[in-house]
């Protein structure tokens, strides 16, 4: 600390406390803090800043700092008023000290320029030698503090506020001492006792600088930096995962773009995502129209078209992905026309008690399982998972057309079960499973079923899928019947130019199916052991992209050929599903089943997370199959068990048997009114986060 600066510093710091600058303390007018001692201290300076109140010492000060001062406040006010008591004067106040010169020191001062009466002022605390010179008390500080003569405040030095008009100092006046304005308590000390307090207060002051050099010595923090602000205490498994940078080569089908997959989403990027949790969510809402005009608005024979002239909500699902730690887990609701339509065609319901069907009407998917660190993955899991659907996805969202052909709506949509996804490379998975049968969520009889998928991209335009299942017994109240069944596609994409705002991407897809039951009185190929029980299906579409992928249009269709009617869905005439079967659309061995079908899809998808579609359809069968005009409900609407007869007057003919029902209802009997084709023109909005 430069010495010279020490008295000015010391003010500074009790006006910066007093946040008012009022320089009276304790009715004191403080001779340091005299505005031209503080104006003289400035005039070649900047304006102060709170770093510059500190001695050289400490250029800069931080909040700590501050904090010093302003907790020790009263010792510096001590000290200030100790400093006046050796000051030479005090403004409109008169000390009285002592007149011999032992340790002062001498220093230029300018003239007087008036003689002040000792009525106004104060006799000095200081003398003056022949030259004019004044003598100032030594500082508190060791030094005295130096009268600049080129900056004053009324006419008067700043440390001369009294000065004699002539060479020598005034004598001091009694009277005029008596006088003196009562702000502070002027009786003498005694010379021993000031002595006394100076060394106490030095040894404070010293005590109170090492503990300032000690709090400056920490770096000063940066200009530009803010206080510390409080990070929330999120959970690491609720953090967002970091992001991957570059091509992932390890995670399978990770090293490529495979979004224009039919079956596949088409969404890049998660709305949220955390390394516990990822969330899922899906909207389907769609308008449908059959020209077949049905007069109870029912569709039938469809996976995806239920009602007529209405708008509907086809599916509603939330949940995610659940992953920490290697354990995973999923869950996806089903709420919609997908919670009635789907538990209706699985026929495994009626074995046993339990209402299977009410338990997981609102699951579509829900397992849980491990992740093993063998080559790029190794997953088991449990539970309800999607099946194949020949090519397809049972989302909507997710293919290139809403109503899909006969192939991929009579394959299954689910199993319960056991599966096992392991991935030797990052191109190809292998999938085996054991579940509880065909699209079932019990076991029909006495054998689960077995089988497995083998999905190879080896490249990004290039997508193999096999399918295989095989062993079950799935015919309800048929334990000796047994099911073969292969599901085999193929993805190419032969045009990509995503930048394009005309013709940006084209791809196709192909899809071959093969099956047969044989025991229990059926054989795959006919013969002596029973009617022909088999499956033999294709279909195929072709999809192009316009304007940067915005824009889709898909063309395509397919046909099947089931004898046997085993995998046909069942018309819900009267209410029947797959347990209770229908005396009106039976499904005897032998009974045959040719159907073909075609479509054109146009796709606006304006983000990622969204897609308004138109679609024309038309379907042929080569027996009645679809609603007609007269609809597929009974008259006064369901009645009596869907397995048998209605009578045309209403009530239940109580017989699945034609000629007994014609003699019980009096020779009338309620038929639905089925035709051989259906033309369906639909549009919707599907939503995927």
């Amino acid at each position: 600390m430069r010495p010279s600066n020490r008295p000015t510093v010391l003010c500074r710091s009790l006006i910066h406390i007093s946040r008012n600058g009022a320089r009276d303390v304790a009715g004191l007018r403080l001779p340091c803090c005299d505005d031209a001692t503080l104006s003289n201290s400035t005039a070649k300076k900047p304006a102060p800043r709170r770093q510059d109140f500190l001695p050289a010492g400490a250029q800069r000060i931080s909040a700590q700092n501050m904090e010093v001062i302003r907790v020790n406040g009263k010792y510096f006010i001590i000290v200030c008023f100790l400093a006046l008591l050796l000051s030479p004067a005090v403004a409109r106040s008169q000390i009285v000290a002592n007149t011999g010169t032992d340790g002062l020191e001498v220093h230029n001062a300018p003239a007087p320029n008036a003689e002040l009466s000792s009525q106004q002022a104060p006799a000095p605390a200081v003398s003056a030698d022949q030259a004019g010179r004044v003598i100032l008390p030594r500082s508190l500080f060791g030094t005295s503090a130096r009268a600049r003569s080129s900056v004053t405040r009324r006419g008067v030095p700043p440390f001369a506020l009294a000065q004699s008009s002539g060479p020598t100092a005034r004598p001091v006046d009694p009277a005029a001492d008596a006088a003196a304005p009562k702000g502070i308590d002027v009786a003498p000390a005694s010379r021993v006792e000031v002595e006394k307090e100076l060394e106490a207060m030095k040894a404070r002051i010293a005590e109170l600088e090492k503990e300032l050099g000690a709090t400056t010595a920490e770096p000063p923090p940066s200009p530009a930096a803010a206080a510390p602000q409080t990070v929330p205490n999120i959970p690491e498994a609720l953090q967002a995962p970091a992001a991957a940078g570059g091509v992932d080569n390890f995670t399978p089908f990770a090293y490529a773009d495979f979004t224009w997959l039919n079956g596949y989403p088409r969404t890049k990027d998660l709305v949220l995502d955390t390394k516990f949790f990822t969330p899922e969510i899906r909207f389907d809402t769609h308008f449908m129209e059959d020209f077949n005009q049905p007069r109870d608005h029912t569709m039938g024979g469809a996976t995806e078209s239920f009602r007529s002239g209405e708008f509907q909500i086809e599916q509603l699902s939330f949940g995610g992905d659940f992953h920490w730690q290697n354990v995973r887990g999923r869950v996806l609701t089903m709420y919609g026309l997908f919670a009635a339509t789907t538990p209706r065609n699985d026929a495994s319901a009626g074995v046993g008690q339990w209402d299977v069907r009410t338990s997981y009407r609102y699951l579509a998917e829900a397992y849980g399982g491990y992740h093993f660190d063998v080559n790029h993955g190794l997953n088991v899991d449990a539970g309800i998972f999607v099946s194949y659907i020949g090519l397809f996805s049972y989302y909507n969202f997710d293919n290139w057309t809403y109503q899909p052909s006969f192939v991929s709506s009579n394959t299954p949509w689910f199993f319960n079960g056991l599966r096992i996804q392991w991935f030797p490379t990052n191109k190809l998975k292998i999938e085996p499973w054991l579940i509880n049968g065909w699209q079932s969520y019990n076991r029909f009889n006495g054998h689960h079923g077995f089988g497995g998928q083998i999905l190879y991209r080896p490249k990004e335009w290039l997508s193999l899928v096999f399918n295989n299942y095989g062993r079950g017994t799935d015919t309800l109240g048929n334990p000796d019947r047994k099911r073969l069944h292969t599901d085999d596609s193929i993805e190419v994409r032969y045009y990509n130019k995503p930048e394009n705002s005309g013709i940006s991407k084209m791809a196709f897809s192909v899809t071959g199916d093969l099956g047969c039951e044989y025991g229990g009185g059926v054989t795959c190929h006919g013969g002596a052991g029973g009617p022909k029980q088999a499956f033999l299906g294709w279909m195929a579409y072709d999809r192009t992209w316009f304007g940067k992928d915005k824009y889709a249009i898909t063309v395509g269709g397919g046909m099947m050929n089931n004898p046997g009617r085993y995998l046909t869905l069942l018309p819900p005439i009267n209410g029947a599903d797959a347990v209770s079967g229908s005396p009106y659309f039976t499904a005897n061995p032998g009974d045959k089943a040719h159907m073909w079908d075609s479509t054109v899809t146009f796709h606006w998808m304006p983000k990622q997370y969204v897609t308004w579609w138109l679609e024309g359809g038309y379907r042929h069968s080569d027996v009645p199959y679809w609603s007609g005009r007269g609809g597929i409900t009974p008259p006064g609407g369901n009645t009596g068990a869907p397995s048998q007869f209605v009578c045309g007057a209403g009530g239940s003919a109580g017989t699945s048997d034609l000629a007994t029902a014609l003699v019980n209802c009096g020779g009338n009997v309620f038929f639905p009114d089925l035709r051989k084709s259906q033309t369906v023109l639909s549009a919707g909005v599907m939503v995927k986060f």
